[in-house]
Formats: structure tokens, C-alpha cells, sequence
């Protein structure tokens, strides 16, 4: 029988949208038992199923996990909710800062039930200084923390990353203080409170455009943007080049790379070139690299033009569509993406955790529960409630 590193673990889940859930997620995808709490009508991110395919995001970030409804502004609510924290081992919450303290439910109160208790929370700005009364969603914080300022190109306006990265690296980051705790109070038994900032989480991404702002010495007046180039303008070819049906990446790390992609292109001549001679000349003539590198590529199907590069050793890919994404030979091949079928939403394809742990093969999914599913269960299971009150709150 498969042991999961976490089995044992409880989690009371009160996360909405991606930040919280995706942390919460992984740590019930390695055994942890998550109870998720959802206010009356479910949380936000439920709530948008009612848009097109707005209600797959839900399934992908809540399967292995048990679902009751609280309402938390009620008096039985509270109760219930304090029964389930007196014996789990860690809270998670990503509300805005002193939300739960104005329920009457923060970090204080609940080490008063439960004094080995772990508490996770999340937010935009974190629960300290100027910015923590800021509401933030993914776009604010794109926009506050630099990610929508050094995407897209020079010429153009400021545009958000397609992927929501800062709910997503904050919830990583979430995921990991929680272990971090959790490993701190099984060597110290010390229970920890952690948080993340999800501004805080995106700064280290920055780095390739930081050291361009470095290299300038903060002048106002070099690009921010790069468009597909490298972010800190420090590699040269590195872009997406057009292709007779689409587009490929291709990125020459050193030299070797930079002469094999010559071999490719048929251009050894260029080898001998003193504007082609190394990095540093590559990136000072970097539109003719571009130019002589197009003018390869355009003439090919991407698919060849990756063959190629393949051969050859060079670093490219081609520019594929969501249909191809979650089709990907590879990702199904090692498990990372999964079909399931949804009660609500049919067959679909979740992610894994991207966590492997040699000799553990990773769970089978189960799906995610319908809003309040486990509320009778759990509360039966968990709490001091009478059957009069579990049904109050049930059908309230």
C-alpha cells in the first residue's frame, strides 16, 4: 500500500481563487487530509463555472480534497470551525490582512484551541506595511510588482503575462513555508505562523530585467520591455523567429551552441565574422543576428526547424497551442497531466503535483466535491455539533 508523506497531516483549507488553493492542492496531492471550507454559495473561483469553461480552473486546483460550507459570521459557524482547527495541524487562509481577526478567528484565538497549531496565510502586499490594506488580485499585483512593466515590447504599451504568476508563485512559496513549519515543529516543537507576500514571491523573476536596469544604473531610458528578446539583453540569438507555418524559439547559451546553429543554418562562413565573435559582439549587432536567423527559419516548418535544432544540440522549441499543450507527449508520459472524469464537468486533464519522490507513484486524483459534500460527514466526524445543529446548519 502507497504511503504518502503527508498522511496524517490535517489541513483546514479557507483559500479562494489559485494563490491559497494550489498550495493547499499539493499538499493534499502528498497525502494530507484538506478540508476546504467555502462560505454559502461556494468561493469565487466555484462561483465563475457558471462562465463557459471558467469551472475548470476549480477541478484542476481542488481534487483530493473534502468540501464542507461554514458560514463564519454565524455563531454555529465559529463553533464548527473551531472544533476542526483544535485538532488539525495547520490553518490556510490567503483573505486580506486582519480579515480573520475581524471574524473573531485569527492566529491568536486558534493557538487558544489549538497551541501546536500552524498558520499559513497569504495576501498581495503581506501583513506588514504600507501596502497591506491594498486589495490584490493576480493583474494589480502584475502591474505593482514590475511583471506587466518588462512584458511585451519597447514600442508598445505595458502587458500582463498570459499565466496568473503571482497567485501561482506565491502559492508555491505558500506550499513551501507550510513544509518548512511543519518540519521546524516536528524538530523544535515550535508551531510557527508563516506568510507570503505574493509581490514578494514574483521580485526573484525579475532578475534578468533587473540586470539590465543594473547595468544602466537605473536610467529611465532603457527599454523595460524586450518583447521576446532576452530580458537583461544578455543573449544573442535568443527570441521567437517566424517559421513558414508559425513560430520557434531558438537561445544560443555559449559558443558551442552559437557554431552548431551555424553548422544548421548552412552559415558557417559567419564563423570567422568579428561582429558574430562572441556574446558580447552577438548582443551589439543583435537585430543583424535576428535578421540572418529569420531569414533561416522563415524558409521551414517549425517542426523541421526543431528537428534540427535537436540534432544539433541547440536550445529551441516550437510555439505551440493550448490543444497541444495539454496533449503533451511528455507530460502524460510521466504522469504530470491526468485524464479524470469530473461529475460536473466530464472527461477532462489535471495536473499533478510537479513533485516526484522516487518510489512513490502519484496519486490518482479524485475529483473535486461538490460544494458542501463532506459538511455532515466532517462535522459529525469532527466536531461537537448535535445532529439538530449539523442539520441547522445544513439546511441554512
Amino acid at each position: 500500500m502507497t504511503h504518502f508523506p503527508l498522511e496524517g497531516v490535517t489541513v483546514v483549507d479557507l483559500t479562494q481563487i489559485y494563490n491559497g488553493p494550489y498550495a493547499t492542492y499539493l499538499l493534499a496531492l502528498a497525502g494530507a487530509t484538506v478540508i476546504k471550507i467555502e462560505p454559502p454559495g461556494g468561493e469565487s473561483l466555484r462561483r465563475r463555472g457558471v462562465v463557459g469553461g471558467a469551472g475548470l480552473p476549480f477541478a484542476m486546483l481542488n481534487g483530493a480534497k473534502e468540501s464542507i460550507c461554514l458560514d463564519l459570521k454565524s455563531e454555529l459557524g465559529k463553533r464548527a470551525f473551531l472544533d476542526l482547527v483544535k485538532d488539525a495541524d495547520v490553518v490556510v487562509e490567503n483573505f486580506s490582512p486582519g480579515a480573520m481577526d475581524r471574524l473573531g478567528l485569527g492566529c491568536d484565538r486558534l493557538r487558544e484551541v489549538n497551541p501546536a497549531l500552524i498558520y499559513a496565510s497569504s495576501s498581495g502586499f503581506g501583513r506588514s506595511g504600507p501596502y497591506r490594506s491594498y486589495p490584490a488580485m493576480d493583474l494589480t499585483v502584475q502591474a505593482m510588482s514590475g511583471v506587466m512593466e518588462t512584458t511585451g515590447f519597447p514600442d508598445r504599451p505595458p502587458v500582463k503575462a498570459g499565466p496568473a504568476l503571482c497567485d501561482f508563485f506565491a502559492g508555491i512559496h505558500l506550499h513551501s513555508a507550510i513544509l518548512t513549519a511543519l518540519f521546524d515543529r516536528a524538530r523544535t516543537g515550535t508551531p510557527r505562523r508563516v506568510e507570503v507576500a505574493m509581490q514578494d514571491a514574483v521580485y526573484a523573476s525579475l532578475s534578468s530585467s533587473l540586470g539590465l536596469w543594473w547595468g544602466g544604473h537605473g536610467d529611465s531610458s532603457v527599454p523595460p520591455r524586450t518583447g521576446n528578446r532576452h530580458g537583461g539583453m544578455a543573449e544573442a540569438p535568443y527570441n521567437v523567429y517566424p517559421t513558414s507555418d508559425g513560430w520557434v524559439a531558438v537561445i544560443c547559451v555559449g559558443e558551442g551552441h552559437w557554431r552548431k546553429l551555424l553548422a544548421t543554418m548552412g552559415r558557417e562562413d559567419l564563423g570567422s565574422d568579428p561582429r558574430f565573435a562572441d556574446l558580447k559582439s552577438r548582443v551589439a549587432h543583435i537585430d543583424l543576428v535576428d535578421e540572418i536567423v529569420s531569414a533561416w527559419t522563415s524558409t521551414l516548418p517549425k517542426q523541421e526547424i526543431f528537428d534540427r535544432l535537436m540534432a544539433a544540440g541547440v536550445p529551441a522549441a516550437p510555439v505551440r497551442n493550448l490543444d497541444e499543450v495539454v496533449h503533451d507527449p511528455n507530460m502524460h508520459a510521466r504522469g504530470a497531466l491526468q485524464y479524470q472524469d469530473h461529475p460536473d464537468y466530464g472527461r477532462i486533464i489535471v495536473q499533478q503535483s510537479p513533485i516526484r519522490i522516487d518510489g512513490l507513484e502519484p496519486m490518482t486524483i479524485p475529483p473535486s466535491h461538490a460544494l458542501g459534500a463532506d459538511t455532515a460527514a466532517i462535522l459529525r466526524a469532527r466536531t461537537g455539533l448535535s445532529e439538530d445543529e449539523i442539520a441547522q446548519m445544513i439546511g441554512g
